[in-house]
């Protein structure tokens, strides 16, 4: 088939062979002898886009983007004309990301400028909004990290996108987000033109200095990329409530939403959707770390019999944002190992923190050791180029295995601190990793919203299990190594067996994120944590609902059972500690002091101490009596 360049003509696509287009009779032609347009993709009044074949390359689908103006005033023709151009060398010099088209070729034919790019097979997130409606926060947090990492090196090639929004957003076929149109020759026909000059975006997703002034900053792209955010947690065009608002409307988004979200995201969005820029995230790298100060959710605790802590030692000391849930007894004669992440101090001695993007660029992970009454730093790893969500150590005390955002697993010598392996297979960051009681399998939840199980002795993927639709975010293990729980922001969780990876049953009572999972030690228990404010007690054996603990004012972020199977301890966004009588359901107390959403919680395996961990920055240490 072959398609007609006419830019006047509704672009029939008509049979090989055929010399001249039916509708407008103009010749039909292959550009260049070589890319042959198929079919039509649309456009507007400065060109059209179509799709089309490479003969070079087996006709290798690509796209062709058309520059034929219809207008003839002369300042606005020559602005447009450099932006087509301007576009042809962002993508040449941007082309080489993954998840930017690549530039194809830019070339002049029959009086008219073409642009051929790669071709992206998936679908833009405007269509995928009308298809499947509003996304989720979980999606929504997805779709944050992976256009801010794509945004931190378009901003670094000193490139300014000016004009995010769902249309320009691809979702590949492998769950890839790809940003696209880096210039501004489509986007021109919604512009607004004034005596300062030419103003380019999208009405509702251009911010005031872009619209008013003509000018864009990185601070420009974040706030679209607010406006962007807003339209598919909400399904309403910002441009609906800016006619009506102006931009007014940025100060009270949250009446529009169909279903609240996060404190933590909420205040995201607030800062992105800034009506002035100097008031906005100045660059990428703040969002990211905003975004990934969110709660990263632990590896539950797993049976702690072998694990000696002298009563007078048993306090520990945990970092906030995702505690390492398990110690070991070492060889070396510490009586307590914390793994830690993001920068912070504690009683006068540096912890370095896992989960502040940022702050660190090698993203270490540090090894805290007490012996007697010290507590110094033992050792620092790196090798993770983004943040490490999760740590667990095997049963034997001799192996660490740290998930990271960059989509990695790396084990590693715990008496060394020597990488053992790198395990590759996510294509998402991971979110939690956990060791069966055995020692020989390793398990990682993901954002591409599957589990792996791994042969910890040599690296080796076993099997990847699929059934939840969002990313998999907390990891459990019972104590006899046979049941594996999951939790999603599809608001599930998933019983596994561990051995087969056969599905065992769906546990459906939640009415959003599962936030966190904890087993007792006797196996028969399972809680759940919510972002709808609910903790729920299971029977791990029949997958029924014992109860619904409901007295939390906010989500609940994690939870952890005591050694004898009697407290459930439930951390909060209400920032408060409850202790409830695993038993009964009963609320024993709620523990007050932290300022911002109690993260994390780990209590010790005599079970005397719990440990908090805040986005206030500080760690409290409880007596349990």
């Amino acid at each position: 088939m072959l398609c007609c360049l006419n830019p006047a003509c509704h672009n029939p696509s008509v049979p090989d062979g055929e010399k001249y287009c039916p509708n407008c009779n103009v010749p039909l032609v292959i550009l260049r002898n070589r890319y042959r347009p198929v079919k039509s993709l649309g456009g507007g009044g400065f060109g059209k886009t179509y799709l089309a074949e490479d003969t070079d390359k087996l006709n290798e689908k690509c796209v062709i983007k058309q520059f034929a103006p219809q207008v003839q005033e002369t300042a606005a023709l020559q602005k447009a004309t450099e932006l087509f151009e301007q576009e042809a060398r962002r993508l040449q010099q941007l082309g080489e990301h993954p998840q930017i088209p690549t530039l194809l070729a830019y070339f002049q034919e029959d009086s008219r400028l073409y642009l051929v790019q790669q071709f992206i097979d998936g679908q833009n997130l405007l269509k995928e909004l009308q298809q499947q409606g509003t996304f989720s926060e979980g999606k929504i947090r997805d779709l944050l990290q992976d256009l801010l990492n794509i945004l931190q090196v378009v901003h670094q090639q000193k490139v300014i996108h000016r004009d995010i929004k769902p249309e320009n957003i691809i979702q590949r076929g492998d769950g890839k987000i790809v940003l696209i149109d880096f210039g501004a020759s489509k986007q021109l026909t919604k512009t607004v033109m004034t005596a300062q000059g030419t103003t380019i975006g999208s009405f509702g997703y251009a911010p005031l200095e872009q619209m008013q002034d003509g000018e864009a900053y990185p601070a420009s792209d974040l706030y679209s990329l607010g406006a962007t955010c807003f339209h598919l947690l909400s399904g309403i065009h910002p441009w609906q409530l800016w006619k009506s608002q102006g931009y007014g409307w940025v100060r009270n988004w949250r009446q529009h939403l169909q279903q609240a979200v996060s404190e933590e995201l909420g205040q995201i969005l607030d800062k992105l959707l800034q009506e002035e820029y100097q008031q906005r995230y100045q660059s990428v790298g703040e969002v990211l770390q905003d975004l990934n100060f969110q709660p990263v959710i632990a590896t539950p605790v797993l049976p702690l019999a072998s694990t000696v802590i002298p009563q007078s030692r048993a306090s520990i000391l945990l970092a906030p944002q995702g505690f390492l849930k398990k110690l070991s007894k070492q060889n070396f004669n510490f009586r307590k190992i914390l793994l830690l992440g993001a920068a912070i101090t504690l009683v006068g001695t540096q912890i370095y923190g896992y989960v502040r993007y940022g702050l660190f660029p090698t993203n270490p992970i540090s090894i805290i050791a007490s012996k007697d009454s010290d507590v110094f730093l033992k050792r620092t790893l790196t090798g993770h180029s983004s943040p490490v969500n999760s740590l667990a150590i095997s049963p034997d005390g001799n192996t660490l295995a740290s998930g990271s955002s960059d989509k990695t697993i790396k084990l590693w010598n715990l008496a060394t601190g020597e990488e053992i392996r790198t395990l590759t297979g996510h294509s998402h960051r991971i979110h939690s990793v956990a060791i069966s009681p055995d020692g020989k399998t390793l398990v990682s939840g993901s954002s591409d919203k599957t589990i792996k199980l791994w042969n910890l002795a040599i690296g080796e993927e076993i099997r990847t299990l699929t059934g939840h639709s969002e990313s998999v975010d907390s990891l459990a293990i019972s104590p006899d190594g046979k049941i594996l729980a999951t939790s999603s922001y599809d608001n599930t969780i998933e019983l596994w067996n561990l051995a087969t990876g056969e599905q065992i049953r769906t546990l459906i009572g939640h009415s959003d994120s599962v936030s966190s999972l904890a087993i007792s030690p006797d196996g028969k228990t399972l809680a759940s944590s919510s972002w709808d404010n609910t903790i729920e007690l299971w029977n791990l054996t029949t997958g029924e609902e014992i109860r619904t603990l409901t007295d939390h004012s906010n989500r609940v972020i994690s939870v952890a059972i005591s050694p004898d199977g009697k407290t459930l301890a439930s951390g909060s966004a209400d920032k408060t500690i409850k202790l409830w009588n695993l038993g009964t359901g009963e609320e024993i107390r709620t523990l007050t002091g932290h300022s911002s959403p109690v993260d994390s919680l780990a209590i010790s395996p005599d079970g005397k101490t719990l440990t908090s961990g805040s986005g206030d920055f500080t760690i409290k240490i409880w007596r349990l009596k």
